[in-house]
Order: C-alpha cells, then sequence, then structure tokens
C-alpha cells in the first residue's frame, strides 16, 4: 500500500528536501506541493491525499487554518 503525500510549505526548498527524501521510500508517494495554505487546502480537495506535511507558520493562511479547513472536507481514502 503506497500512501499518498502533499507537501505545503512556502520554501521551495525545504519542499524539495521533502520530496527528495519520500521519494525515495517505496512506500510513499508525493502527489503534490502546495506553496500556500489556500493552494494547500485547494489541492488536497483535489488529490485527496493520504497525508498533508504542512508547515504551519508561514505568510497568508497558516498551516493550523489550512488545516483546519482540509480536515473536514476531505474524508479519509483508501490508496488505490
Amino acid at each position: 500500500m503506497t500512501l499518498r503525500v502533499l507537501l505545503a510549505d512556502d520554501q521551495v526548498l525545504i519542499r524539495s528536501g521533502f520530496a527528495a527524501l519520500i521519494g525515495s521510500t517505496d512506500d510513499l508517494e508525493v502527489v503534490g506541493e502546495a506553496g500556500d495554505g489556500d493552494q494547500a487546502v485547494a489541492l488536497a480537495h483535489e488529490l485527496r491525499p493520504n497525508v498533508v506535511l504542512m508547515d504551519i507558520r508561514r505568510p497568508g493562511a497558516d498551516g493550523l487554518a489550512a488545516s483546519r479547513t482540509i480536515t473536514p472536507r476531505s474524508p479519509p481514502t483508501t490508496p488505490p
């Protein structure tokens, strides 16, 4: 079973590092990357990842607010 991961961080270098680490693991797959909270919410709704790795402190909508928005809108999923 492969877990689908959405990365959300405003720093491209941080997202790239996490993507490289996650991509090197057989049972994890990065399905999307978001640079801000609004984009994370939209991608979580569209891509329905199993896990969202969210930076909680950033400009604009912070990760906590985005996480609160994502959680009720995205019921748990079963990987394909």
